[in-house]
């Protein structure tokens, strides 16, 4: 029988490593766009969001000395903690093996100790650098079905500033500041989304998305419903790193300001800054008093279009 894994990048602190993926009858999505073009491409587009995966796979984690193993549930998903000690910061190789009847894959991926330092990076990916017009349903789908991750857009000086923020504070050329890219896009997205950081040199991150999706109707909304699991999943992080600091970067086209006003009121002291790009041709009234919430705690904040003012924004309250 024919199946597939994919593994994520993993992160790890003082005490544990998080590595996850999962695992998928027949090929994985990251094999179903693969910069086609045309009706090729958006024949990939709904094969990737209709792609079976496999429960109960037996998988086999491996990293220096230590192999754990588990089985994935009903999307096809596991998560494993490592217990370590005494790792280095910085990027780390692991392997992983899946076993299911009498066939094995294996694969390998990496996972991040952030270096010592005091700042990091979460931020959303539509509309906050990946230009995905999430507030007209039609021309979300046009773009995601008519374009390939090469034709996609980015917002004009996301990149500099994303630069500059990992760079930000830190001496060793060596050393980057900790990124997090967390979206409520499903992980069948997970290798467009990759494939487009890497175009652009985006800071290399760490990803966190939303439950996989195996149905057409499940494409049609792809990215909307609940944001819970966003807010989940930033407050994992925070937890995860609790001397950390973290600049929140969103846009005002869903739910980022609600949520990182949330975020504030639960971890007042983890919170650096928040960003937020403004989508439409004016500001949003309830975007500007979130953000007049969060700067009650002395947390500063910026409602920006371009990304030329989040610069200066940044450089004026001394984050870079």
């Amino acid at each position: 029988m024919k199946f597939d894994l994919t593994l994520y990048r993993g992160y790890a602190n003082e005490k544990q490593i998080i590595l996850f993926g999962h695992v998928f009858k027949s090929i994985a999505p990251d094999y179903l766009l693969n910069d086609k073009k045309g009706y090729r491409h958006a024949k990939g587009v709904f094969e990737m969001f209709t792609i079976k995966t496999l429960n109960n796979a037996l998988v086999k984690v491996s990293f220096q000395n230590q192999e754990i193993t588990t089985r994935t549930v009903n999307d096809g998903y596991f998560r494993i903690c490592i217990p370590c000690e005494n790792i280095k910061a910085g990027w780390h190789n692991f392997t992983a093996e899946a076993f299911y009847e009498d066939y094995k894959v294996t694969e390998k991926s990496e996972f991040l100790k952030p270096y010592p330092g005091k700042i990091g990076v979460i931020s959303d990916i539509d509309d906050t650098f990946l230009i995905s017009h999430t507030n007209n349903l039609f021309k979300k789908l046009y773009v995601l079905l008519t374009k390939n991750v090469k034709k996609r857009k980015i917002f004009e000086d996301v990149v500099a500033h994303y630069s500059l923020l990992s760079r930000a504070g830190r001496e060793d050329k060596m050393e980057t500041n900790t990124f997090f890219y967390v979206s409520s896009s499903e992980w069948n997205l997970y290798s467009f989304i990759l494939n487009f950081t890497q175009l652009h040199k985006l800071p290399k991150a760490v990803f966190k998305l939303k439950k996989i999706k195996s149905g057409l109707t499940d494409f049609l909304f792809s990215g909307r419903g609940s944001h819970n699991h966003k807010f989940n999943k930033i407050k994992d992080i925070l937890e995860f790193y609790p001397e950390m600091r973290f600049v929140l970067m969103g846009d005002d086209s869903q739910k980022d300001p609600f949520l990182y006003a949330k975020i504030v009121k639960y971890f007042p002291e983890n919170v650096e800054a928040i960003y937020i790009r403004q989508t439409k041709s004016k500001q949003n009234s309830k975007t500007v008093k979130m953000l007049q919430e969060v700067e009650a705690f002395k947390i500063p904040t910026c409602y920006f279009e371009h990304s030329s003012k989040a610069i200066e924004h940044s450089k004026k309250i001394g984050l870079l």
